[in-house]
């Protein structure tokens, strides 16, 4: 499946928030985000396809990690993925409670974790929203304005995070991150 970029933000500093439609197991980025579940069984979802594309090597490695909270990150390797390393981050099931702060937490989680191994560049999908029932609108609202958030307070720093992309798949998901990118474009 070719990607292709659907809208993009320009963020002081020189960082750009981009939406792309397309498979997050071929985005050549430094890390890409696996919306996994506690125990880093990667069974169904994005993180299926990660595995089943990227090699039994990112399950290995997720069975010595072990439990990961709601709203924190590990990571691994990415196998034969074309990205440097895998954020497995856990996002909130709908029910469980407080589930738009745990979705707060956990993007904030990843892009910490990348900030901290020194990627540039970062492919997030839409955490929460497949299988965890998340609705679409709430998810897409929480990661863009959080992602916009974090990079703004990077603007003085020279170093660090310069691309962060939501890469989505499926019509309904892909409008709703269209929305919120056409709500949080600057005013010119």
């Amino acid at each position: 499946m070719n990607s292709k970029v659907v809208e993009e933000i320009k963020i002081k500093g020189g960082r750009v928030l981009t939406l792309v439609e397309g498979d997050i197991t071929e985005r050549n980025v430094d890390g890409i985000v696996n919306p996994a579940n506690s125990y880093l069984q990667h069974g169904g979802g994005v993180a299926g396809t990660i595995v089943r594309k990227g090699g039994r090597i990112i399950q290995e490695e997720s069975d010595k990690i072990g439990f990961v909270q709601v709203g924190s990150s590990a990571i691994t390797s990415s196998g034969i993925l074309p990205c440097k390393a895998i954020i497995h981050t856990v996002g909130p099931r709908m029910g469980e409670g407080y589930e738009d702060e745990k979705l707060s937490k956990a993007i904030n989680s990843c892009l910490e974790l990348g900030l901290r191994k020194g990627f540039k560049s970062m492919s997030i999908p839409a955490i929460s929203s497949g299988i965890f029932g998340f609705p679409k609108d709430r998810c897409a609202k929480i990661l863009v304005n959080e992602t916009i958030s974090f990079l703004k307070n990077l603007e003085n720093s020279s170093t660090g995070i310069k691309l962060v992309e939501f890469c989505i798949l499926g019509k309904d998901t892909l409008q709703a991150f269209q929305y919120e990118f056409e709500k949080s474009k600057p005013q010119s």
